[in-house]
This record gives structure tokens, C-alpha cells and sequence, in this order.
């Protein structure tokens, strides 16, 4: 078993999404997948993505997270 940090999607009514916009691969540790949103946060939004969810080999450590900006 790989030590595997991913993330889900979600659209506007809380589904998963797909798409070739949207990275798929795992990343090795928790601190690498969130500064790699901390860092896509925006075009993931620019693409639809309304919420996202972090992993750990298939167990939801956290989320859904908003991905709007505060009002």
C-alpha cells in the first residue's frame, strides 16, 4: 500500500467531479496536497469546483471544504 494524500471535487450540489482540469494523482504527504491547493484554490474554482475533500488512502481526513472566497 502507497501512502497516498488525494483530493475530491465537488461541484455546486456537493457531487464529484472529473475532468482533465482537474489532478488525479496522489500526493505523498498531507502538507504536499494542501500547499498544492493552497496554491490552485482559484483555477479549481475558475473551473467549476465548489468543495474539496483530502483523503488519506481513501479515508476523508477532512471536508468538504469550501473553495468560495469569504464574504
Amino acid at each position: 500500500m502507497t501512502d497516498q494524500w488525494t483530493w475530491t471535487y465537488l461541484d455546486l450540489d456537493g457531487q464529484p467531479m472529473t475532468g482533465e482540469n482537474l489532478v488525479t494523482n496522489g500526493f505523498p504527504s498531507q502538507s504536499d496536497a494542501e500547499s498544492w491547493l493552497g496554491e490552485q484554490w482559484r483555477e479549481l474554482a475558475d473551473v467549476g469546483v465548489d468543495a474539496v475533500t483530502l483523503a488519506h488512502e481513501g479515508a476523508v481526513v477532512y471536508g468538504p471544504m469550501s473553495l468560495r472566497a469569504a464574504e
